[in-house]
């Protein structure tokens, strides 16, 4: 049995016929502008998933051309969106030291990784302002009965949102409190 792996390059040729070339690391600043300017983005160049469904037809030439009688506008303004973005990365460009790549890595490797695994933390006091009250998390013994900290002298136990669904033979003697990690912030939810 053979096998030929062909790379997404190869694939985007074969399909359409056409080659791209772009100088190094240029692909990934516009795709990092993409991100921020959200230039394609369904409500601007309408929602692929549903138009390459809708799409009568079976060739590149085709789709181009339906695509574009579908949304006239929609190339032009991913680019003019695309494009401002990356006018601003020329703008600021200039203003990254190596100072300011140290104190860049400093935040992500010490200050981001130890807020990121230590959040329960951050849990506990924000339920014990909330409270009016003290907290501490729990000591190794506390922890192994599932006990996560303390809000005053009420033991808890801190669980992912997605805790609620399960099922599980556990008990655990405290009062629970769900959080639900996201890219922006924590959400916690409790009870008590």
């Amino acid at each position: 049995m053979k096998k030929i792996k062909i790379p997404n390059s190869e694939v985007r040729e074969l399909v359409s016929g056409k080659t791209y070339s772009f100088p190094k690391y240029t692909t990934q600043l516009m795709n990092l502008a993409n991100s921020n300017a959200q230039g394609t983005r369904p409500h601007v160049v309408g929602q692929m998933s549903d138009l390459i469904q809708e799409f009568p037809g079976r060739t590149i030439s085709g789709w181009q051309k339906w695509y574009l009688e579908k949304q006239p506008e929609a190339i032009e303004n991913a680019t003019e969106k695309v494009y401002a973005m990356i006018r601003q990365f020329q703008e600021v460009i200039d203003e990254i030291d190596k100072e300011m790549v140290r104190n860049w890595v400093e935040e992500l490797v010490i200050i981001k990784t130890f807020s990121g695994l230590r959040f329960q933390d951050a849990i506990l006091k924000r339920v014990g302002q909330a409270k009016s009250t003290t907290c501490r998390l729990a000591m190794p013994e506390e922890e192994s009965r599932g006990i996560d900290g303390y809000i005053g002298d009420m033991p808890v136990s801190i669980k992912p949102i997605s805790y609620k669904s399960k099922i599980l033979n556990e008990r655990i003697d405290a009062s629970l409190i769900f959080y639900n990690k996201k890219k922006d912030g924590i959400t916690i939810e409790y009870d008590f």
